[in-house]
């Protein structure tokens, strides 16, 4: 997301925490007071809003990738937003298929192969990643560019903005 926001200098540690400690790396238990500091966004990289969705389900001129976890994107439960359900026409990769057991990210042919046979033959320049509020989506759109893909897109707003307004319309179902 802090690529999303503009800044470049930004790391992932791939693991985790769990990983980190599980390697003998170094932590402190020291408390610090953080320093003030003004965060300003450089640029956002491009992004799609509701309404460019929207135009684009009758022609179906963009790929959605929805990062959240099965029974949400099928409607089945949902715990955070009034509406069940996903964006027709949207595909769902949860992000925590970019893992493996461990932690880590899959290695990058495997996630190339995985993300090609979502893809399913479509250009990358048409997928635009969402998940509930844009955060988790931001990990699938990493793991494409993990597996080689060129930078993508995200609908920031995602499903908590599709479903604030009744009509808009909701899919439920694989």
């Amino acid at each position: 997301m802090l690529r999303w926001l503009g800044f470049d200098s930004v790391a992932v540690l791939d693991g985790g925490y769990a990983k980190w400690i599980a390697e003998g790396r170094a932590v402190s238990t020291e408390e610090r007071a953080p320093a003030p500091a003004d965060f300003a966004i450089r640029k956002v990289t491009p992004t799609v809003n509701a309404s460019g969705v929207m135009a684009s389900l009758s022609r179906q001129g963009l790929l959605l990738i929805d990062a959240r976890a099965p029974e949400r994107f099928r409607g089945e439960t949902e715990p955070l937003d009034p509406v069940a359900g996903h964006i027709p026409g949207a595909r769902n990769r949860p992000y925590t298929q970019n893992l493996n057991a461990d932690g880590t990210f899959k290695h990058a042919a495997f996630l190339r192969a995985e993300f090609g046979a979502l893809l399913d033959g479509a250009s990358e320049d048409s997928v635009v990643h969402q998940c509930g509020s844009g955060v988790t989506a931001c990990h699938n759109l990493l793991a494409m560019e993990v597996a080689g893909y060129k930078p993508t897109r995200l609908y920031p707003g995602s499903w908590s903005e599709w479903c604030a307004d009744p009509a808009r319309p909701v899919a439920v179902g694989p």
